[in-house]
């Protein structure tokens, strides 16, 4: 693993997830299971092909299962999980692989997360890449059975009271993260800089759309629903507002806007950074629309109190305005878009959730991704 990513001229110091995290401790706890010995360092292998060597610390090994942790390390960026221990007890099974969270480990308790209700918040990537390191153990050492996983961090509880975790439904602990494995640092001036280099990259390149998305998930969706080439996508994070900015000074006339109804949605508050430590009015959108499309003060409380946006769709849909809503949110977005653009570029925008599919778009949309994929063609 290069330990190192040079950001605006610094040179800052990669880290790992609470995925990676999880996955190094099953994968050694798994190893010791077979050697019945304890082992100094645990190698793992990134969704991405990188390798990193990691240490176990407190291990506990007996003839029924085998308990150790590794400790985060963020590198450089700032997270609130750095140095926090992050623990997998693994047992024998007789077929299979399961996975479930222990103490300081959040559970769902709302749809529209990527795991389901009643499930550890231990997500896809994470769960993933667990599954990998043991299915690699498995391999090595000839064995046709199975394996049972608790990932548990005693300092969870406490740690997610410094998160978004509550909020979004995810109750008693942190969640376990990591779609790469890898945390590249990140200060906002870093980031801003780095969006504005793949954005005069695509220019020079003679790109007539910029295709920009908050992140993995606008990006994701792009590809596998819209069949977009992602490498003419350029992630923005939250900064939409910026990256409007530099798009006009670059000369972009067409402008692609694709992302989860969870940031989008600020838009129509004219918000133009996105993260939930800025503005989180995700609710008081939806209620203000909703009571303009004739919902009930009862109707606009569910909406008030909902965690995710993926509840208020439902309630939406239970109160037949919908369609009212979505569009009248729409019509917010594209004026305060066009606003910060100053009517200088066409923006069209697409907006979805991961379980409902397509929520919004612009009369005009699928000229933009035909566009694109002629490109990617």
């Amino acid at each position: 693993m290069n330990d190192y990513i040079i950001k605006s001229g610094k040179k800052l110091r990669k880290g790992f997830t609470t995925g990676s995290c999880a996955a190094a401790a099953a994968k050694a706890c798994a190893i010791m299971l077979f050697e019945k010995i304890e082992i100094p360092e645990v190698s793992l292998t990134f969704p991405g092909g990188e390798e990193i060597i990691l240490k176990p610390e407190d291990i506990i090994l007996n003839e029924a299962s085998a308990s150790c942790c590794i400790i985060k390390d963020a590198g450089d960026d700032p997270d609130v999980t750095n140095g926090i221990r992050i623990y997998a007890r693994v047992e024998k099974a007789k077929a299979g692989i399961s996975i479930d969270g222990g103490i300081g480990v959040g559970r769902v308790t709302s749809a529209g997360l990527p795991c389901k209700i009643g499930e550890a918040a231990i997500n896809p990537g994470p769960r993933k890449m667990i599954f990998n390191a043991l299915e690699e153990v498995a391999r090595l050492y000839k064995y046709d059975g199975g394996f049972h996983v608790e990932i548990f961090v005693p300092q969870g509880v406490e740690i997610a009271k410094k998160t978004f975790n509550e909020r979004l439904g995810i109750v008693e602990g942190i969640s376990i993260l990591g779609t790469t494995g890898i945390v590249e640092p990140m200060s906002e001036a870093a980031l801003i800089d780095t969006i504005k280099l793949e954005m005069s990259i695509r220019k020079q390149n003679g790109q007539n759309v910029l295709f920009i998305s908050p992140g993995n998930y606008g990006v994701g969706y792009a590809r596998e629903h819209l069949g977009i080439d992602v490498d003419s996508a350029v992630k923005i994070s939250n900064y939409i507002g910026e990256a409007l900015d530099y798009a006009i000074y670059l000369g972009f006339k067409k402008i692609l806007l694709v992302g989860h109804i969870g940031k989008l949605v600020k838009l129509a508050a004219g918000v133009m950074n996105t993260h939930s430590k800025i503005a989180d009015c995700r609710n008081e959108i939806f209620a203000a629309h909703s009571a303009l499309a004739g919902a009930g003060k009862e109707t606009v409380e569910k909406i008030m109190n909902a965690k995710t946006t993926d509840e208020i769709h439902n309630i939406l849909l239970q109160n037949n305005i919908s369609k009212m809503v979505y569009e009248s949110i729409l019509g917010k977005i594209v004026y305060h878009l066009n606003y910060r653009v100053m009517n200088k570029a066409r923006i069209e925008v697409l907006v979805f959730s991961n379980e409902n599919g397509v929520l919004m778009q612009t009369d005009n949309v699928l000229d933009f991704i035909n566009e694109l994929k002629e490109v990617g063609h």
